[in-house]
């Protein structure tokens, strides 16, 4: 998860034109990146400035990208200012069951799930910009109406916006390892953040986490393991066998060529 979003700086340069390409406008300091999209940071400073387990970082969008942000944002996007709590029945137009799947990276994979179970809902949250506007454009393309982008801090979505038991499901997929020992406080899969989690799902509702770095999947293991509202959906309570509704994808399999072990832990909330 990760992007500073609607950066303030000038492009000084002219952006190369043509299918793919960045947009070519150059903005005055100050000029917000996207005016109809997704804000820069939607929840300002309302809260805590606390250990994120997210790592902003530029990057470019292209046209594409852009216009479905701009386009599709203020029907599909949600930006995560922890100022109301949300209806997601309204949100999505239905009262469909609605899995929460924080940090998507391109969308490719969310996109493929809603697709593939369009009685599910999905609210899709991650800062990084380019994945926002590219999984929006691909909602559309597939006639997705089950996918919403979530913008901002998924740990603000869940304790501010979200009423309990509102969630059917829940998807952690290839987070942010933070490798170095000093870092490990910022790894998502924390006992306080089950434990937050926890009082936004259903009875029985699955965690289903992935990860290609072997100590952070032994660290998640252990944590859901311990902790009393979860229980691991293997008898031998470990490791599950990747499920054939989630799809290999482009970066998993580039991490697969390289000898990466991939590992998949399917709890449910007890």
């Amino acid at each position: 998860m990760s992007d500073a979003l609607n950066t303030p700086e000038t492009l000084s340069e002219p952006a190369p034109r043509g299918p793919g390409a960045a947009l070519p406008h150059a903005r005055a300091k100050g000029e917000p990146r996207f005016p109809d999209g997704p804000r820069a940071d939607p929840a300002g400073s309302h809260f805590e400035r606390r250990i994120r387990s997210f790592q902003p970082r530029r990057s470019r969008v292209t046209t594409g990208q852009a216009e479905a942000l701009q386009r599709l944002w203020p029907t599909w996007g949600l930006d995560i200012d922890g100022q109301r709590v949300i209806d997601l029945a309204e949100l999505f137009g239905n009262d469909r069951p609605v899995v929460l799947e924080i940090g998507f990276g391109m969308g490719e994979a969310t996109a493929q799930m809603a697709a593939a179970d369009p009685g599910t809902n999905v609210l899709a949250v991650d800062v990084h910009t380019p994945g926002q506007g590219n999984l929006l454009a691909l909602a559309e393309r597939g006639g997705l109406d089950n996918v919403r982008v979530g913008n901002g801090d998924a740990i603000i979505l869940l304790r501010e916006m979200l009423r309990p038991d509102a969630l059917d499901g829940l998807r952690v997929y290839f987070p942010d390892p933070w490798p170095k020992k000093r870092h490990h406080k910022r790894r998502l899969i924390q006992p306080e953040f089950l434990t937050l989690a926890a009082t936004r799902l259903k009875s029985g509702a699955p965690v289903h986490c992935a990860t290609d770095w072997e100590p952070y999947a032994e660290q998640m293991l252990e944590v859901l393991t311990a902790h009393p509202d979860f229980e691991n959906t293997q008898a031998d309570g470990g490791f599950a066998p990747r499920p054939g509704f989630r799809p290999l994808t482009r970066f998993e399999g580039q991490g697969l060529d390289k000898g990466h072990v991939v590992n998949d832990l399917l709890f449910r909330r007890r």
